[in-house]
């Protein structure tokens, strides 16, 4: 059961949480380190009013919020989220799994009061056997979940990928929850975005997990932050610099780094251990790495981490310096040497997973945006950009190296961000030659729809006659990149143009089919459709070894 939200009955679930609070709080405080940020969470965090985003003040035994975890090489490593815990509470969690028809406590871990999680790693996990576990704290507080065994003796491989948790909608996500666990995937990736309230990433993580943790609990999951959970409206990280312009466009982070460490330990520390775990500038960590789940390889990239900004570097050529109105400027103009997307160390790192093929059928990279202008109008009608520097259409050089990567290791790509569902695949030296991509749509798009409408309203070169959406076909972007769209959901169609997508991977047949599903639609009834233009199956071609 989930425990009871302000949402559903403010007054009760306030008098049940002012009940709760110690008698003895007078003068006493949480560590602050930082200032103005994740206020709800820090210092006399229960003296706050946070129901706005979720109440903190929660029933002791509800404490235990919701655990993720992955299993990697014979290495589970399983995040405990907890709400904010008072002075004199322990900070200590234990880790049980059922063994012999009983509980065994294997681990015990501090808590982290700057953001309330901890993260046990246990060596030697069997994989081959589903393990019920539960986080214990306290005498009361528990989560209870299951570490599933590796699929690796199924033929089908199923991926559940969503991206922009809007704030707009604070409510639970039932038919999300429902639909998935009737579809239940292998594996979910939440792309970014799970939290849109930018200097509050403790509450607004603990509303998404009780969103989503009845999805999670029982199968592996990989989260990685994007803009806006570090407090961004846009990021190009540069490797971690301080960025000097409000809106960051000219490289760097915007906030603290204990804030950014925080964010990036909450979402990311259950993931496998990183290839290259150097630490960047301002010494953030690094945590792009695999994860191997029933024979399909799936590569965890940081897009963002080492792009370049575009302030100061590039003619700027509209009102912002990341964004381009101008049809008529020259492409060639802003791809310029110097500057980087993924950086040397995660291009190492593809270049060397790509040749790893040891028991692996499939390859997938999974990242926070696409490698294109998947997008024409941003957030209205009348505002057309014709190019998006926030994109991973730029850099152009940068794109290329990261494509032919992708394509190198015989992968797929997948990622959110963009609120757009696209279907592309990109073109490198010539159309169709690059990877096949699925941007997956918004959780909400209420907030700031995109869409694909070119300017002219014609259809590309060689477009599918059989395609009910009509602009498909070979397009160049607004970078001068090639792509070929295969389908769009723009905000017009069913849900607005919000829901999910699911990647199903058939290893004896080397294919993939790209489904992408509307929020509001119910997959457990017999007719229930997807989005015009999915589902559709590609073939892989297979390395030859």
């Amino acid at each position: 059961m989930l425990p009871l939200l302000a949402q559903d009955n403010p007054a009760k679930a306030h008098q049940e949480a002012k009940g709760s609070l110690p008698s003895d709080l007078a003068g006493a405080q949480v560590a602050v380190p930082f200032e103005g940020l994740d206020t709800l969470c820090v210092g006399a965090w229960w003296e706050r009013d946070s129901s706005q985003i979720i109440e903190l003040r929660v029933p002791r035994d509800d404490v235990l919020a919701f655990g993720l975890y992955t299993v990697q090489g014979h290495v589970l490593k399983l995040s405990a989220q907890l709400y904010p815990l008072y002075p004199k509470e322990t900070r200590v969690v234990r880790l049980e799994i059922q063994r012999d028809g009983g509980w065994e406590e294997i681990a015990r871990q501090e808590v982290n009061e700057t953001g309330w999680s901890t993260t046990f790693r246990v060596e030697g996990w069997d994989a081959g056997r589903d393990v019920p576990y539960r986080l214990r704290h306290g005498d009361t507080a528990l989560f209870e979940g299951m570490i599933r065994r590796d699929p690796v003796d199924k033929q089908e491989i199923v991926l559940a990928a969503l991206s922009c948790n809007s704030n707009r909608d604070r409510g639970l996500r039932p038919n999300y929850v429902r639909n998935l666990r009737h579809q239940n995937p292998d594996l979910v990736f939440f792309a970014g975005d799970q939290s849109y309230d930018h200097k509050e990433h403790t509450a607004a993580w603990l509303k998404f997990g009780l969103q989503f943790r009845d999805l999670f609990r029982d199968r592996p999951c990989v989260t990685i932050p994007d803009d806006h959970d570090v407090g961004q409206s846009n990021l190009w990280g540069e490797g971690g610099k301080v960025a000097s312009l409000k809106g960051g466009a000219d490289g760097g982070y915007v906030h603290h780094p204990d804030y950014v460490r925080m964010v990036e330990r909450c979402q990311t520390a259950h993931l496998p251990d990183p290839y290259d775990p150097r630490p960047i500038d301002q010494g953030l960590g690094v945590y792009f790495t695999n994860l191997v789940v029933g024979g399909v390889d799936f590569a965890i990239l940081e897009d963002r981490k080492f792009k370049s900004g575009p302030a100061g570097k590039i003619p700027q050529q509209g009102p912002r310096p990341d964004h381009i109105v101008n049809p008529d400027y020259d492409p060639e103009s802003i791809d310029l040497e110097g500057m980087t997307l993924l950086g040397e160390r995660q291009l190492d790192f593809l270049e060397d997973w790509g040749q790893s093929w040891d028991d692996i059928s499939m390859k997938a990279v999974l990242s926070q945006t696409g490698f294109c202008g998947g997008a024409h109008l941003h957030g209205r009608l009348e505002n057309r950009l014709h190019a998006d520097l926030d994109s991973n259409g730029w850099p152009q050089q940068g794109r290329r190296l990261a494509l032919r990567a992708i394509r190198d290791a015989h992968a797929v790509h997948v990622a959110g961000d963009q609120h757009l569902a696209t279907l592309i695949q990109h073109g490198i030296e010539d159309y169709r030659d690059g990877p096949w991509a699925f941007v997956v749509p918004a959780i909400v798009n209420d907030y700031y729809g995109r869409w694909w409408w070119p300017e002219d309203g014609v259809g590309g070169g060689q477009r599918d006659l059989e395609s009910p959406l009509p602009w498909t076909g070979d397009y160049l972007d607004g970078f001068g990149n090639r792509v070929t769209v295969e389908a769009y959901a723009n905000p017009e169609s069913h849900s607005r143009g919000a829901g999910y997508g699911l990647v199903r991977f058939d290893k004896l047949n080397h294919r993939v089919t790209f489904e992408c599903w509307p929020r509001d639609v119910d997959v457990t009834l017999s007719d229930a459709q997807q989005f015009p233009g999915w589902p559709r199956t590609v073939e892989i071609p297979k390395l030859e070894r």
